[in-house]
């Protein structure tokens, strides 16, 4: 990172909702590592140089033994966060260590992008010219495989299979899919460790002793190194996977090293009944032969995560500057890991999401359209992915309403809306049709691929319908923003209603249906014109019509600009951005006139209304800023106080897609 971010948590092994572990420190040595929900998913590195042992990850548990300390950390002297790549240097004892954590979540190729398996490389080579006998030992413990200490594991040293060594752990009971929740962690299915056998490697599970053993004496032996254990609670010793490697002599020349962390879940979601399947399953693959294919495949997907992480930089620092795209690199692996590709019933692709740190909600309209311009830019059939769930729940008739539905149910049991308990006055009737309609025209035009829309046409004209008759001056009700409350007459609703009918009109010109088009081509420039009279507060916008004084982030308008539709004056946009650059607080742009809060999301999009480049640069490097410095050390937080920095609430969602929002204006569509 060219600008010296210092980001909140540093993504470590990010790949679905449950197996995501951050470090959440300045350095890898100053805490354990941890579960996105702040709990403690614990992976340890260790190092021993001439006998000499260092810590490189983690920290290691207290112990009774008067002999025992914690062996000294290694002074970290580098971090780089890219795209793909999270990279630590240090230096000790005479050598230099990089540990390269990678999660090739790679958009463009969805057989890997769903494949559980992530990368750990750790290179050393001598810093003072002589050679020095190196030791490299790394551990993860059973707190990646239960939701709570008391849960009790089994754990098993495989036998080599294919040229690789593999440990397993689990938690004793298998009860696949047992319950859905937000600050849960996962406790079916296998935690895998695995490496290639040979290269003076010795791969173990069991007790956390072995950690002590090999700080004392430099080797592993523990009479349950190499078989199924007695189940044991995790708070009891915390069982270990691990892997030492004897590198020998090491000098100049550096020597690498590489683990694979994996999960198998088995079954990955519930979608109306029936238990699915992750992605990578869909064609029987055994977690064998993923594990193999992992490895066999390691020097190209490291090579393809190196040039997309290069390529991302360049564009981004084009288009953003240096600190967009720092935030761009940190917001990659959280946007996808926030989801779970499955499988569906009929072949077809799910990307279903998580609602993080909010209600747990699983594939959420309005988390799902703030995401999209990241998947819009790499890979649009994961936006289809994510409209798929909510088209089959709304056409069923157990979804009782004429507007689209806010969930399909709350992770990972995808079995019908469980937000506001489906009463009428907890819904959000103009958010969610706007959403799905706007998001159904942009994944349209992205590749124009419509045929899978066919046997939702009724729906679509159903919502559009109603932001026709209900949509232009929206009655008391949520939005996106529920944390704010209900809202009257809400200008920036407004602008999602009329985007919403222009939506629909684009989706009936690519049909071809042209005269139908431009009914709803007229009736959304005819909303917009109206909005503008509704609106207008001299200088600014009103956050809800009748309220002189206020404003808000109209960061709905960013369609009208890439759609190239126009039914806004482009005044708007000019007006609007310069308020935000006037009213902007220390850490960016507040949400509304209410309060000083703002969504890291919508404050990128309204910043990109703007058409100068350095205009952008002003709104959105208060955000970098705010990450930088803020106290909380979180995953990227998408809802934080613009005075102070703090977190309000939300980690780890997906909505940080959304920033991609600039590349997506900048490269545009064409209708």
């Amino acid at each position: 990172m060219k600008s010296g971010f210092r980001p909140p948590a540093v993504p470590l092994v990010t790949v679905d909702p449950y197996f995501s572990v951050w470090s959440m420190a300045d350095r890898l040595t100053d805490d354990y590592t941890r579960h996105w929900t702040g709990q403690r998913n614990a992976l340890t590195g260790l190092i021993r140089v001439d006998g000499e042992p260092y810590r490189f990850a983690g920290r290691v548990e207290p112990s009774a033994e008067r002999y025992y300390t914690e062996p000294a950390a290694m002074e970290q002297t580098g971090l780089e966060v890219t795209a793909l790549t999270t990279a630590y240097r240090f230096a000790g004892g005479g050598v230099a260590l990089e540990v390269n954590f990678t999660t090739p979540l790679l958009p463009d190729d969805l057989e890997v992008l769903s494949r559980p398996a992530s990368y750990i490389q750790l290179t050393v080579r001598s810093l003072d010219g002589r050679p020095h006998r190196v030791q490299l030992y790394l551990d993860v413990t059973g707190e990646w495989c239960v939701d709570r200490s008391d849960q009790r594991v089994v754990w098993q040293k495989s036998e080599n299979r294919s040229g690789l060594d593999i440990a397993r752990m689990s938690h004793e009971t298998q009860d696949y899919l047992n319950r859905s929740g937000d600050d849960l962690r996962i406790d079916w299915g296998t935690l895998y460790l695995a490496v290639q056998a040979g290269e003076s490697a010795s791969v173990f599970a069991g007790s956390a002793g072995l950690r002590k053993q090999f700080v004392r004496e430099g080797r592993i032996d523990d009479p349950h190194a190499h078989e199924i254990s007695q189940p044991r609670a995790v708070r009891d010793g915390y069982p270990v996977l691990g892997q030492l490697w004897d590198c020998g002599e090491v000098g100049t020349e550096a020597l690498s090293r590489l683990v694979v962390l994996a999960y198998d879940d088995v079954y990955a979601i519930e979608y109306f009944g029936e238990k699915l399947q992750a992605y990578w399953k869909r064609n029987g693959t055994t977690v064998p032969a993923m594990l193999e294919a992992a490895f066999a495949e390691a020097p190209d997907l490291l090579r393809r995560c190196r040039l997309f992480d290069q390529r991302l930089r360049e564009e981004a620092a084009r288009s953003g500057g240096e600190k967009y795209a720092d935030l761009l690199a940190l917001a990659h692996r959280q946007a996808i890991a926030a989801h779970k590709l499955v499988t569906g019933p009929d072949g077809e692709v799910l990307f279903m999401s998580k609602e993080c740190y909010s209600n747990g909600c699983i594939a959420t309209v309005d988390v799902s359209y703030p995401s999209i311009p990241l998947f819009l830019l790499y890979q649009p059939e994961l936006v289809r992915g994510m409209m798929r769930p909510i088209f089959k729940y709304a056409a069923s008739e157990a979804w009782p309403f004429e507007f689209a539905p806010h969930d399909v149910g709350q992770y990972p049991l995808a079995n019908g809306q469980v937000y506001a308990e489906n009463k009428l006055e907890g819904q959000m009737p103009v958010e969610e049709c706007g959403n799905m309609l706007i998001m159904a025209a942009a994944v349209g035009l992205a590749d124009r691929r419509l045929d899978w829309l066919d046997p939702y046409r009724p729906l679509l004209k159903r919502w559009a319908d109603y932001l026709c008759e209900h949509g232009l001056d929206p009655e008391n009700q949520l939005c996106t923003d529920d944390f704010a409350g209900h809202l009257a007459r809400n200008a920036n609703l407004s602008v999602k209603a009329a985007m919403g009918v222009a939506g629909y009109a684009i989706l009936l010109e690519l049909q071809g249906r042209h005269s139908e088009s431009e009914h709803y081509f007229k009736t959304a420039r005819e909303m917009a014109a109206t909005w503008a009279e509704l609106a207008e507060d001299g200088d600014h916008a009103k956050l809800a019509f009748g309220q002189d004084g206020t404003w808000s982030l109209k960061y709905n308008l960013i369609w009208d600009q890439i759609f190239e539709t126009r039914i806004f004056d482009e005044e708007i946009a000019r007006t609007e951005t310069a308020w935000y650059a006037k009213t902007q607080n220390g850490y960016g742009v507040p949400l509304d006139s209410r309060e000083t809060y703002t969504k890291a999301d919508w404050l990128v999009w309204a910043a990109a209304l703007t058409s100068e480049r350095e205009a952008f640069i002003h709104l959105v490097e208060p955000l970098w800023k705010a990450l930088h410095e803020t106290m909380d050390r979180v995953p990227f937080t998408d809802w934080y106080d613009t005075k102070s920095a703090r977190q309000l609430n939300f980690q780890h969602r997906s909505v940080v897609g959304g920033i991609f929002i600039k590349l997506l204006k900048d490269r545009g569509f064409k209708r």
